[in-house]
């Protein structure tokens, strides 16, 4: 197990290897996870390290604790903002801080999974929507706290909610402020399931250990298809198909797949 250490000697972030996936475990308990400038550096170098091993063909991303996350800690910033003459640019903290973590996350060539195991608040439910899959607790919430303090939705909460919940649920969410159940997040389609809690963590383990027996190339292609058809119109959407069916179709998991399809038995599938 490899773990990132504040100056305290206290990790911030675990990061354990398993049989062909990888655990990421916030781990700021006694602040409901939140997010600080040590916990920002601390997951970047770990998605960075899950992208390089090859042995990693999936990832799940869950809290430490009695929370998933409860977003920035906002006592880090009164305190960097004490001294300061004029209000902190919070759009750079996004620019240099946010931003890349979440693209970090949806970019990634491989599943990633999220088990929000309590509260996940602000960017904290942000940095789970960036996931491929969402299970959470039964007792979870989702909460766009932003209006709250005055601020607008960040994170790529602007860009997941209306995808995944609908534009009316989205806007209710941000402009209301309100926690919403994690049954009920399941219900809109926001989430992809609502778990006993006592049944949370052994579903998303287990999940993670089937997408890790998938073919992960496809996998990681079929995100890129995903983030592009945000955008693209249906004629770049099918050219890209078809370079990323190419690209499949050269690979050793798609003649697995054929071989085992016309064997009657089921694909090994490598990765590759």
């Amino acid at each position: 197990m490899k773990t990132e250490t504040s100056e305290a000697d206290a990790p911030v972030v675990l990061l354990e290897k398993r049989d062909g996936w990888r655990k990421l475990i916030l781990n700021r308990p006694g602040r409901l996870n939140s997010v600080n400038a040590e916990m920002h550096s601390a997951l970047s170098r770990a998605l960075a390290e899950v992208r390089a091993d090859a042995a990693a063909r999936a990832l799940l991303l869950t809290g430490a604790g009695r929370a998933f996350c409860a977003g920035q800690d906002l006592g880090e910033r009164a305190v960097s903002a004490a001294g300061a003459s004029a209000a902190p640019d919070l759009g750079e903290s996004l620019r240099t801080r946010y931003n890349p973590l979440i693209l970090a996350i949806a970019e990634l060539p491989l599943p990633v999974v999220c088990a929000v195991n309590g509260v996940a608040a602000g960017a904290g439910a942000n940095l789970a929507l960036a996931c491929d899959f969402v299970l959470a607790a039964r007792s979870a919430k989702f909460i766009q706290a932003f209006c709250n303090i005055g601020l607008v939705p960040d994170s790529g909460g602007t860009w997941f909610l209306p995808r995944l919940a609908g534009s009316a649920r989205a806007r209710a969410m941000m402009m209301l402020g309100e926690a919403v159940p994690a049954e009920t997040a399941a219900e809109w389609g926001m989430i992809f399931e609502c778990a006993a809690d006592g049944e949370l963590s052994a579903k998303a383990e287990a999940l993670a250990e089937r997408l890790s027996r998938g073919p992960t190339l496809a996998y990681g292609m079929m995100k890129r298809a995903w983030l592009a058809g945000a955008t693209n119109s249906l004629s770049e959407q099918l050219a890209l198909e078809a370079n990323l069916q190419s690209r499949a179709g050269a690979g050793a998991d798609y003649a697995e797949g054929v071989a085992a399809f016309r064997e009657k038995r089921k694909a090994v599938f490598r990765g590759e």
